[in-house]
């Protein structure tokens, strides 16, 4: 396995925008070339066996950056490291990693077997000309450092001339009148562990027609996973499985993670996922990484109101308020007093106006005071175990969580307390939180 290092790594794309001529001549026409910046002096560093999530809304990078790792796109500067190997310049094959696409990119006229065989088939540089050319999207196989790997290539390389046909030829016979080379036994010990490994061991014989969504893409696993690569790369693999099977494919990509100890880059725009899977989270936007953390800590203690409103669903509610020390925060609907330990981050805000921000979860129904807020149920969400309403003051829409037996109906007259311990506050000009930013 292998640690990766992502150093100032940026990268644009061309655009092109036509200017065209004048009345008098109409025909004429200007190509202005410019560059748009998809990523930014990207730093990153993913650990030795570490399961590392990037979310970000859509178009903030995160699939551009996986793209990068894996060799699908030239990087514009910077550097990328996979273990000790700096492998800007390398094709993807010697790249050791292997990539999970969200289509399931399997070969249509191959059985579960052979696709999930065909990226070891491949190690082989003679017997690569003997199978089909990869289709425009699927990864390319990469060559091993692991022992197991670099056998495989010895046995694929230097065994007698006529094997590699033979096998070839006869790959499409019944399983008994197949040649069965000392390296077709090592992959086909290595794809029936990894079969049995993601339980789709008895489907080995179908073809990907006769799969459901969920096994199409434990075989696109399985086809990764057989290749032992150093780094594992996943581009929102679940997007196209329903929510039940999403959530228990996720249970399952965490266990195998966690069983084989391979380095793995998933990318998602869903932060359930996000929360749920990785050891650490780097949250993107913009071509920018915003905060790396643990899930608890991205939630907990946001970098910024960005990372504060991604994380947690619903968002977390924001309002302008104004600061009076000692400790005291007004708004039109309400005034609430912070503890003390607020007192160094504030002394700078002093009649000046902040951002508060409040989780769902972090307003209650309760009785009337000058520091709760009041307001109307607009809109109200019962799903069994946790009730959503939203709430709207005269300046404000709010969303709380309460307990499902609260009574609550839309229309409703109701005051919310603000639980004063855990409140955000942010600069209004550069957005940063004032707890977090040293």
């Amino acid at each position: 396995m292998a640690h990766v290092v992502i150093e100032n790594v940026y990268k644009t794309f061309p655009k092109s925008r036509q200017v065209h001529g004048t009345k008098e001549n109409s025909a004429a026409a200007e190509i202005d070339h410019e560059t748009a910046a998809v990523l930014k002096r990207i730093n990153l560093t993913i650990d030795d066996g570490e399961f590392m999530v990037l979310v970000g809304p859509s178009g903030c990078g995160k699939s551009t950056l996986l793209r990068l790792i894996s060799g699908l796109e030239s990087i514009t500067g910077g550097s990328i490291w996979v273990g000790d190997r700096k492998v800007n310049d390398l094709p993807p094959k010697q790249r050791d990693t292997a990539m999970v696409f969200q289509s399931y990119a399997l070969y249509p006229h191959l059985s579960v077997y052979d696709n999930l065989a065909f990226g070891l088939r491949r190690m082989g540089a003679d017997l690569e000309k003997t199978l089909p050319n990869l289709d425009a999207g699927v990864n390319p196989t990469p060559i091993s450092d692991s022992p197991a790997n670099q056998e495989l290539e010895r046995l694929l390389t230097q065994s007698h001339w006529w094997e590699k046909p033979l096998v070839a030829i006869t790959r499409r016979l019944p399983v008994g009148l197949r040649y069965v080379s000392e390296a077709e036994r090592l992959i086909d010990e290595r794809v029936r562990a990894v079969a049995k490994m993601l339980q789709i061991d008895r489907l080995l014989s179908r073809y990907p027609r006769q799969l459901s969504g969920g096994q199409k893409q434990r075989v696109a696993l399985g086809r990764a996973m057989a290749r032992n690569p150093q780094v594992f790369l996943m581009d929102e693999p679940l997007s196209n499985l329903d929510a039940k099977l999403r959530m228990e494919t996720r249970a399952q990509i965490v266990n195998l993670q966690r069983q084989l100890g391979i380095t793995t880059i998933y990318v998602t725009h869903d932060q359930v996922e996000a929360m749920t899977m990785g050891h650490r989270i780097a949250v993107m936007n913009q071509g920018q990484i915003q905060q790396v953390a643990s899930p608890l800590d991205l939630y907990n203690r946001p970098l910024n109101r960005f990372v504060a409103g991604f994380i947690g669903s619903p968002p977390m509610n924001v309002m302008p308020v104004q600061v009076q020390a000692p400790f005291l925060l007004t708004h039109p609907d309400f005034r609430l007093s912070l503890p003390s330990h607020w007192d160094d981050r504030l002394l700078p805000y002093d009649n000046r106006e902040v951002l508060l921000g409040i989780r769902p979860e972090h307003l209650s129904l309760a009785l009337p005071a000058p520091k709760n807020i009041h307001g109307q149920i607009t809109h109200l969400e019962a799903l069994g175990s946790e009730t959503y309403l939203t709430v709207r003051t005269e300046a404000l829409t709010l969303q709380a969580k309460i307990s499902p037996e609260a009574p609550a109906r839309i229309g409703d007259e109701v005051w919310l307390a603000i639980a004063a311990e855990k409140v955000h506050l942010f600069d209004p000009i550069t957005d940063r939180s004032l707890w977090n930013n040293d």
